[in-house]
């Protein structure tokens, strides 16, 4: 475990020994050798008066009480209420950390055949299992279960998300879609499908029928893991 240098307090990093600097020691040993806190540090890039960027760092990461997961559901609001922590500053945390989420989600632009509801699960897991708002997916595929492309078409609050069915068609038709996987979260940790989950399911594959457009599957994801309702007898 890296532990971060203790510094003179109030004093600027720009003042500090290259050695203790966190870009430079990145530059010189790679960002394998950094702390949460000194790579945050980095994409904060200045503090606020007698805060160092590193001090406000540490700040961030005890409000997430030092768990990344965490720090990825906190909203812009909360991190502003931090002094130096502006808007900019807040939006640059929150973009990390989607992009940490895209490059865990990466593996499925590899393996672009999806068989099962669990090779879906292992893509959209990283993507949402840790939002603090309920956030629906649609995974287009063609006729032999290649996915296409995937994209979010609804978020919402802590229970509940509306989808516009028009919307998912339309886009499926232009993808060339023979087939549809659906994926939402539930930020409450629970994996039971509700009777709202089930009713824009059937729902939805009922309208597939007109447009000869199959729904294979309705993945439930949070961070204990997934559920999908083809598995469940459900659909």
């Amino acid at each position: 475990m890296f532990v971060s240098p203790k510094p003179q307090p109030h004093v600027a990093i720009r003042q500090w020994a290259d050695a203790e600097k966190p870009r430079e020691k990145l530059l010189q040993h790679g960002a394998g050798t950094l702390t949460d806190t000194e790579l945050l540090a980095i994409l904060l890039h200045t503090g606020h008066k007698n805060k160092s960027a590193l001090d406000l760092a540490r700040e961030v990461l005890q409000l997430a009480h030092h768990n990344l997961p965490e720090l990825g559901r906190i909203s812009v609001r909360k991190l502003q209420k931090l002094k130096g922590m502006g808007r900019a500053k807040a939006v640059t945390v929150l973009a990390a950390m989607e992009l940490a989420r895209r490059r865990q989600a990466s593996p499925i632009h590899k393996k672009t055949v999806i068989r099962a509801g669990a090779d879906a699960a292992l893509f959209f897991k990283p993507l949402l299992a840790d939002h603090s708002f309920e956030t629906f997916y649609v995974m287009f595929l063609n006729h032999a279960n290649k996915v296409l492309q995937y994209r979010c078409v609804s978020t919402g609050g802590m229970t509940s998300t509306v989808v516009d069915t028009r919307l998912i068609f339309r886009d499926a038709l232009e993808a060339g879609a023979c087939k549809l996987l659906l994926c939402h979260n539930h930020p409450s940790g629970s994996l039971r499908p509700s009777q709202a989950d089930i009713r824009i399911t059937l729902k939805i594959k009922e309208q597939g029928q007109l447009f000869d457009i199959d729904v294979l599957d309705h993945i439930i994801v949070s961070e204990t893991g997934y559920c999908s309702l083809v598995e469940e007898g459900m659909i």
